[in-house]
């Protein structure tokens, strides 16, 4: 069996591990071992097949399948600074999208740009890796992350929608895509500013990404020559 192959299958567990504990496995494994003892299983699968994913990653020669013009490999920059200021936005605030978070209130910072900042700060990360290493272990890789954060995203918003009748009173004041709220008019454009935590915060992640990113990958994010 290849190395790809067996990566397949690592991420393959990895994102059915996840969907299977987040929902129709949740609840039967909560009630008999706990919720201490489900978060321990939860976290011993999903850091035991995303582990497995990355050393196999590791171990995979690159083989590069396309280059970007700088243009492009900018473009993608810029959008990982916007992932940053939506990851923070997701971690400093309340998000109603969580199951056993209340779903009353308006929108606020990042909600307002997509009522799932963390999955797609996730989403972006995966297909700006996807464009720039291009190489077919990071598409296997970067494609099982990408699938993993819409397809639970999509999974989220219904399962919170059936079990509380008013998220889909957040879910029609805010937008599944960045940006979307406003491109519908469901949130003014003036919206669209994450606030000075996740802003501010945002710009700090980026910067220890780029200084860091050198040290662990080897390779500088930024455009060369």
């Amino acid at each position: 069996m290849s190395d790809i192959t067996l990566l397949i299958i690592a991420i393959s567990a990895f994102v059915a591990g996840h969907e299977l504990l987040s929902h129709p496995l949740r609840a039967p494994l909560v009630a008999r071992l706990g919720a201490g003892g489900f978060t321990i299983l939860y976290s011993v699968v999903a850091l035991g097949t995303l582990g497995w994913a990355g050393q196999l990653w590791k171990a995979i020669p690159p083989d590069r399948l396309w280059s970007v013009p700088a243009p492009v490999h900018w473009a993608c920059v810029v959008l990982m600074l916007f992932a940053a200021i939506l990851f923070v936005g997701s971690v400093t605030a309340p998000n109603p999208a969580l199951m056993g978070m209340p779903a009353g209130g308006s929108p606020r910072g990042v909600q307002r740009i997509t009522r799932h900042p963390m999955m797609w700060s996730f989403a972006i990360w995966a297909v700006v890796h996807i464009l720039l290493s291009a190489d077919p272990r990071t598409l296997v890789l970067a494609g099982g992350i990408l699938t993993l954060a819409l397809f639970g995203a999509a999974m989220q918003d219904g399962k919170k929608r059936a079990a509380v009748p008013a998220y889909r009173d957040h879910m029609a004041a805010t937008g599944f895509i960045p940006f979307g709220a406003q491109v519908r008019g469901r949130q003014p454009w003036s919206a669209a500013n994450p606030g000075l935590v996740a802003g501010l915060g945002g710009i700090a992640l980026f910067a220890i990404l780029l200084v860091g990113h050198p040290w662990l990958i080897g390779l500088s994010p930024l455009p060369q020559g």
